[in-house]
């Protein structure tokens, strides 16, 4: 397999909620993320951040869905970008507030920096979350 579509079954793993457990295989010890929205703030593990996405998708915005714009890769500098749109509605139980019945149409991009090996050793993710936010009543 190669970096990329290493780097794409990641991402498709992530964002189906699939969490550590479904991701690990793609990612390489010590993988670091950052991310500058308060939601993910604390967040500095590329598996912390798996776990995350995985209890808001499938707490309290269970049935949450993402569709892809765009995904490439630079040999150069070794790093896979996915742009995407994340659609979701607060129906589920969880999150700061009880469930808003209301919906967020917000989109995101991952920079996932691969290793010598193909494997994620480093993650951004670039997301206006203040926008998603407010709209499905969270702030």
């Amino acid at each position: 397999m190669s970096a990329f579509e290493t780097a794409a079954a990641f991402f498709h793993a992530v964002e189906s909620l699939k969490g550590w457990d479904g991701c690990q295989q793609y990612v390489a010890p010590g993988a670091t993320f950052q991310a500058q929205c308060e939601p993910l703030v604390d967040i500095k593990t590329v598996e912390a951040y798996c776990g995350w996405m995985a209890a808001v998708g499938s707490g309290p915005l269970e049935g949450c869905t993402y569709k892809v714009h765009s995904a490439s890769y630079d040999e150069s500098t070794r790093t896979a970008v996915f742009v995407a749109t994340f659609y979701a509605t607060h129906t589920g139980d969880g999150g700061p507030v009880p469930p808003t019945g209301k919906s967020t149409v917000t989109d995101y991009v991952y920079a996932l920096t691969m290793n010598a090996d193909g494997k994620v050793a480093a993650m951004r993710k670039i997301w206006n979350a203040p926008w998603a936010l407010k709209e499905i009543g969270w702030m």
